[in-house]
């Protein structure tokens, strides 16, 4: 995919912006990570998926990577964690809606600023703090 935006324009979009793109990268990359490494079907890579990219999920994986961030990443988190959002899913609590919300940012901040060495980093650590937490 294409993506027309020039890094100007993207500073100034809304984080939701960031983290609605964030939202659908980060899932199909745990989708692609589950197909390749499991041989599960399809409601039960389904049912594994969730387990990554619930909001709970998403915040403790920022809170584990905030360390390893750079203070533009710290910035774009910033911005996702505080913009309003008044949608909030049943099964997360405020907090971790927030934390989630801003890893979803940075995750599609990173998307669409091309920035696809760092982007993969954060993802595959995403991963591997995952695999350690269960």
């Amino acid at each position: 995919m294409n993506i027309k935006k020039e890094k100007e324009q993207i500073d100034v979009m809304s984080p939701l912006t960031w983290a609605y793109i964030g939202d659908a990268v980060y899932e199909v990359f745990i989708r692609t990570h589950l197909v390749n490494t499991t041989n599960l079907k399809p409601h039960a890579l389904h049912l594994k998926s969730i387990k990554y990219v619930k909001a709970k999920s998403q915040a403790q994986i920022l809170k584990m990577l905030e360390e390893t961030l750079t203070n533009e990443e710290k910035e774009i988190v910033r911005r996702g964690r505080n913009t309003k959002n008044h949608h909030l899913p049943k099964n997360a609590n405020v907090k971790d809606y927030m934390y989630s919300t801003a890893f979803e940012a940075l995750i599609g901040y990173l998307y669409l600023n091309k920035r696809k060495k760092r982007l993969d980093e954060i993802l595959e650590y995403s991963i591997r703090l995952q695999n350690l937490n269960k």
